[in-house]
């Protein structure tokens, strides 16, 4: 709809907002030395707090210039591929016992880790007439909103929601932590039923399967799934668990927890966070990259052919002409992103098994080529990698996953860093988060109403 068509009746005042908010200048920001989005004018982040739940490593700093080094990804001190490892070779999920660490510090025993599985199974069953009253009775188009609209519906649910009590947070954090996945098939289901006029199947989750296998059962029809796809998506699940406090959704999570608000009203601005493109919904920027490299090259397999339109969107002729290649590069990981590493290694895997090696190959071809080519197209010396954006929507693609569940597939996941955060933040820090703004605007005077004109 036009401005014009909606502001009809008021016109002048339409003006008068837009115009009041024009953009700083560069320099005025480099004047006032101000941060913005917190960052360093080299690409580090402002320090603006302490965390003991995960760490993010990627450079260091020498002689005031950043040095490129293999990214790590620890929880809890531990190398995320050493869990991955861990859980591979003896054959069974990791997300949970990366829930448990996560939020315990601590590597659970085996009679630690099943009683934990029973009591998340305990709780994936959402209250008694939730999913009809808030789930069918309003669907949304978007599933990141109905699982906000669900987190902030839960308060409702809840008997004690705004006791702020260690106890109280982490019983609200085990329950959210168990319903996710459930909300998100739900609101799904409700989606492709009223929105797109389809079939709409409730499965109730089962107590004994997998945060992972739970997913893949209440997604489909007839709730059938293979060892290797559960085992695929529980690795993604492990690896969107954490990723640092300053990551946006959860320094939202910090912000709001640190004002004393209820944990409903702290996740749902989590959620809020990670809809935006330039957050959690880049992997389906990479799926549209994709599709614009297969309508328009003749073989995807080709490097000569892939290579030539890496360049097309570098010079911001090809896709949407923004000069990015999404998937590739990260704010902190520069020779490698350690989850991508990991996600590609089974991502190759489920190719073979579902017959789609050919894109397998266009994806490492971008992976590949990219860095060379934006070096000399952009004649830029920073080192880029791979990210986990860009393998994730192709595996999510590979387990027929629509891609309207990919962003709250990172939800299922980054809930348990969300809840992490908020506990360490209302027990450790005690100061409400305010940041400085510099007010940049001139003094002026009031005037009377009869004196007033046109500006």
């Amino acid at each position: 709809m036009s401005e014009n068509k909606i502001f009809s009746g008021v016109p002048e005042f339409y003006e008068m907002v837009k115009n009041a908010y024009t953009p700083h200048t560069k320099e005025l920001y480099e004047t006032y030395s101000v941060k913005r989005g917190l960052r360093n004018q080299d690409g580090t982040g402002v320090m603006a707090g302490l965390t003991s739940i995960g760490d993010v490593h990627g450079y260091v700093i020498e002689d005031g210039e950043r040095q490129p080094r293999e990214g790590r990804l620890r929880y809890r001190g531990i190398d995320v591929r050493d869990i991955v490892a861990g859980c591979q070779k003896e054959s069974r999920f990791g997300f949970e016992e990366v829930a448990f660490l996560l939020l315990s510090g601590v590597l659970p025993t085996k009679e630690q880790l099943d009683s934990f599985n029973a009591f998340l199974g305990a709780h994936r069953t959402l209250p008694d007439s939730f999913v009809e009253d808030m789930i069918m009775k309003a669907p949304s188009a978007n599933i990141m909103n109905k699982l906000a609209r669900c987190v902030l519906a839960s308060y409702s649910y809840d008997a004690n929601p705004d006791d702020t009590s260690f106890p109280n947070i982490f019983r609200q954090s085990i329950e959210l932590i168990a319903r996710f996945p459930t909300m998100a098939a739900y609101g799904y289901q409700a989606k492709v039923h009223y929105h797109g006029g389809k079939s709409m199947y409730i499965h109730p989750p089962k107590r004994k399967l997998s945060t992972a296998e739970n997913f893949l059962y209440m997604m489909r029809a007839d709730n059938q799934f293979t060892a290797l796809e559960a085992q695929i998506l529980d690795l993604a699940l492990v690896l969107h668990a954490e990723h640092g406090g300053g990551n946006n959704s959860a320094f939202a999570t910090r912000v709001l927890s640190s004002s004393g608000t209820d944990t409903y009203s702290a996740i749902a601005a989590a959620i809020g966070s990670l809809k935006g493109p330039k957050h959690g919904g880049a992997n389906a920027k990479v799926m549209g990259m994709i599709q614009d490299f297969k309508d328009n090259i003749a073989d995807i397999t080709n490097p000569n052919q892939v290579a030539a339109h890496i360049v097309k969107i570098l010079k911001k002729e090809a896709y949407d002409c923004q000069g990015l290649v999404y998937g590739m590069g990260h704010a902190i990981y520069t020779l490698s992103d350690p989850r991508a590493v990991l996600l590609k290694q089974k991502a190759r895997q489920l190719a073979e098994e579902k017959n789609m090696l050919e894109e397998y190959t266009l994806y490492e071809l971008i992976e590949e080529l990219t860095p060379g080519l934006f070096a000399q197209i952009k004649n830029d010396s920073k080192v880029i990698c791979a990210n986990v954006d860009l393998y994730s929507g192709f595996v999510y693609q590979m387990l027929d996953i629509p891609p309207e569940l990919y962003t709250p597939l990172f939800a299922i996941s980054r809930i348990v860093g969300w809840c992490a955060h908020r506990l360490e933040e209302v027990m450790t820090s005690g100061r409400i988060i305010r940041p400085a703004y510099k007010a940049v605007l001139p003094t002026r005077h009031y005037v009377a109403l009869e004196d007033r004109k046109d500006e």
